[in-house]
């Protein structure tokens, strides 16, 4: 079959004919019907030193189940997503909370540490699954099981009330499946971003307002008189440092700034003074663990929230990785199968 590996001989992205996996214990084996790259997929210092196959976000259809996965609702063709932490036991104090500390230490990331979903099929541990609702797209839905579920996840944490405001740090995929959700959940909502392209997708998804916190120094000023007195809550979804920087200055008085982006560097702006004073409070979010997907696939299903795609093939993978690492790439790109 085809598959996108990072070669870590070259330092590239290549596409390999490689063998059809078979499923292993408590595992299904699933036809992928699209796959999608994520800025997280430009990480490449914890990859293995041999080829691995790319790609953390996939939908498909069960074309077999594993002995130790029958009897657990699924059937074989069934329409599923999944989660993509594997080898884990999803039942530990420490998988409650989160499967890469899973107390085996046999917790292993789909698409860096093993093989990923850039391939015609892959396996999937079945506590990773979960059924699509009917009424979405499955070549529009990859992205729901990484970007799309951290962004319900963060957005359903910020506690907020219908028309309460809130402030989308970064208008790129995983923004504008917040924007979304939000809008869904009755929030105002206010698109930040560097970059134009981005703030018109921001808008076209529903933001109220947008602003360029480059070319707009009074970005912050602005916000807090067409709010009042400022964002209930800020949500980063920007990995640069610089945008957790400035996100403080659009939220009000006790209000809550959640953490999204992986930032490169420790976030030196937090000082215990403003925590102990109740200037802003600090949480945060991630895909979070299979449990609590349900509940996001429902939401979305219920109210058809999907992003914006363009649909590539597999051979396109190196031009999308490039892309993406250039900052070029507007709308969440999918290849399908």
């Amino acid at each position: 079959m085809k598959a996108g590996q990072w070669d870590p001989k070259q330092q590239k992205v290549v596409v390999n004919d490689v063998p059809k996996p078979s499923a292993g214990p408590g595992q299904f084996l699933v036809k992928i019907q699209s796959a999608s790259l994520c800025h997280s997929d430009l990480i490449t210092e914890m990859r293995p030193e041999h080829p691995v196959t790319m790609g953390h976000e996939g939908v498909g259809y069960i074309e077999s189940i594993d002995s130790g996965a029958e009897g657990k609702g699924f059937k074989v063709g069934d329409a599923i997503g999944f989660n993509y932490f594997i080898g884990c036991c999803f039942e530990c104090d420490a998988c409650m909370v989160h499967n890469m500390w899973c107390e085996t230490g046999k917790a292993r990331l789909q698409g860096f540490m093993v093989d990923g979903f850039f391939a015609e099929y892959a396996v999937v541990d079945w506590q990773n699954a979960v059924q699509l609702p009917k009424n979405l797209d499955m070549s529009k839905t990859a992205p729901l099981f990484c970007a799309g579920i951290t962004a319900f996840h963060s957005v359903d944490s910020c506690e907020l009330k219908p028309g309460q405001w809130l402030a989308v740090i970064g208008c790129g995929g995983l923004g504008q499946y917040a924007i979304q959700y939000a809008k869904a959940m009755g929030y105002k909502t206010i698109g930040l971003d560097i970059n134009d392209s981005q703030l018109e997708m921001a808008k076209k998804v529903g933001a109220d307002a947008t602003f360029n916190t480059m070319t707009n120094k009074d970005y912050a000023e602005e916000i807090k008189k067409l709010t009042g007195k400022g964002c209930h809550a800020a949500a980063v979804y920007s990995a640069a440092n610089a945008a957790y920087a400035g996100a403080s200055s659009v939220l009000r008085i006790g209000g809550l700034l959640m953490v999204i982006g992986i930032a490169p560097k420790p976030l030196d702006f937090i000082t215990t003074f403003d925590l102990t004073t109740g200037k802003y409070r600090v949480k945060a979010d991630s895909t979070g663990i299979p449990q609590r997907m349900k509940k996001a696939v429902d939401f979305t299903g219920k109210h058809t929230i999907q992003p914006e795609v363009e649909y590539k093939k597999i051979e396109d993978l190196p031009d999308m990785f490039a892309a993406m690492h250039a900052g070029k790439a507007e709308k969440r790109q999918v290849v399908i199968f």
